[in-house]
């Protein structure tokens, strides 16, 4: 699949959320992407319904990743403004408990304004993965980040629905360097 001259080559998908919702259509696009040579990760979407040790265990019980693989994405965008630091608390032990069964550093992702707002001073140390649309040049964050979600309009060969479009920060020796070992 090329999209304008640009050959698409990763793709992030949904795999879980909280302690309970596994993605109707994880397997299919997880085989689907492997299929056609792209390189995967996979992402849960962080829920304060439930702690991070359960949320991560959940994760890891339907996601296998493969040396190629992208690291495991923690998708965290919501906050309900009961208990920050508690908050903050529970994506550590989902980023600890997942980093340690996988022996890879996992990635955030988050848009830009929540990053800045809630996660900068706590997890600068991890790769970011940002959503920031409507920007031309790059996302609104005073760090490194490592992908760009720039737009949530895009189309892919046999996919029906919109898709979002991310950008790779870096070189193809950056790019190999950040895959499951």
């Amino acid at each position: 699949m090329q999209d304008g001259g640009v050959k698409i080559s990763f793709a992030f998908i949904k795999a879980t959320e909280g302690t309970t919702i596994l993605d109707e259509q994880f397997k299919r696009n997880w085989k689907k992407a492997a299929d056609q040579q792209v390189v995967r990760g996979a992402y849960h979407f962080f829920s304060q319904q439930s702690d991070g040790h359960r949320q991560a265990l959940y994760f890891i019980k339907h996601v296998k990743l493969n040396k190629g693989d992208l690291p495991p994405v923690l998708d965290v965008e919501q906050y309900n403004g009961d208990d920050l630091e508690g908050f903050l608390d529970e994506i550590a032990v989902w980023l600890r408990v997942v980093e340690g069964y996988y022996k890879v550093k996992p990635i955030i992702y988050s848009n830009a304004a929540f990053y800045n707002r809630y996660l900068h001073d706590r997890f600068s140390d991890y790769p970011l993965w940002v959503a920031h649309y409507l920007e031309r040049r790059q996302p609104r964050v005073d760090r490194a980040w490592h992908f760009w979600q720039h737009s949530e309009s895009g189309r892919v060969n046999g996919i029906a629905a919109p898709v979002d479009f991310n950008v790779f920060n870096g070189s193809m020796a950056d790019f190999n360097a950040l895959l499951v070992p």
